[in-house]
């Protein structure tokens, strides 16, 4: 009986505690939700274009020795 004698409304263990991972929780999902928002806006203006990667990937045989040329081009090496 004598541990729960420090058991307090505004601890940590109490709503102290629970308001400050609830905040923490909340500022956690606001970084994440502007994060996305700001990458979303970017890619509408930039948006992907996969013609270099696929016309370079066309000339690709499946067993060549050529293939790693290719390749170079494509990672730019």
């Amino acid at each position: 009986m004598a541990q729960n004698t420090k058991r307090g409304l505004f601890t940590l263990d109490g709503i102290t505690g629970m308001l400050i991972a609830t905040a923490l929780l909340l500022g956690i999902l606001y970084f994440l939700v502007a994060t996305a928002i700001k990458i979303q806006r970017e890619s509408v203006n930039k948006p992907y274009d996969p013609t270099p990667i696929v016309k370079s990937l066309d000339t690709v045989k499946m067993i060549s020795t050529d293939n790693l040329k290719v390749m170079k081009q494509v990672w730019g090496e």
